[in-house]
């Protein structure tokens, strides 16, 4: 059966995971890129470097970002939010760092797998590449599934 997800079965799907794809456009060609993501109920939080991804959603900051869930082929649901990109600076990068880097440090491997230790780093250290901290002011969602 071929379907449309609820509004709040999308929200469990942005919510649940932390990989997706980042659609965005300079009017000429489209660009696709999968993201690591965390998502608070109204925005979805990433971060990225200096590049193609970062130069078109500062000239187009509207964007669609897509997240799937897939048992098999006839098993999968898929949901998709259109927003627009903010960069952000300051004190809000720093939140915003925070809480994507509390959601995704916590799904590492843990130690008792591999023996090392994982903390989150909350100062930036000045001789990695500059990192942005965007977030996606969502706007409008939709979805679709289908289930055997």
């Amino acid at each position: 059966m071929l379907g449309e997800l609820t509004k709040q079965q999308i929200e469990n799907i942005l919510l649940s995971q932390v990989m997706g794809r980042l659609a965005c456009s300079d009017g000429k060609q489209p660009y696709v890129v999968p993201v690591t993501y965390t998502y608070d109920g109204e925005y979805i939080y990433g971060q990225t470097n200096e590049g193609t991804k970062l130069n078109i959603l500062r000239k187009n900051p509207l964007v669609c970002f897509e997240v799937d869930t897939m048992t098999d082929m006839r098993n999968w649901q898929s949901a998709m939010a259109f927003g627009k990109f903010e960069e952000l600076k300051d004190e809000e990068a720093k939140q915003a760092r925070q809480i994507l880097f509390g959601r995704i440090f916590s799904l590492m491997t843990s130690d008792t797998i591999h023996n090392h230790e994982h903390e989150v780093i909350t100062e930036i250290d000045k001789r990695l590449p500059k990192f942005v901290m965007y977030r996606i002011k969502i706007r409008e969602t939709t979805g679709r599934f289908e289930k055997q």
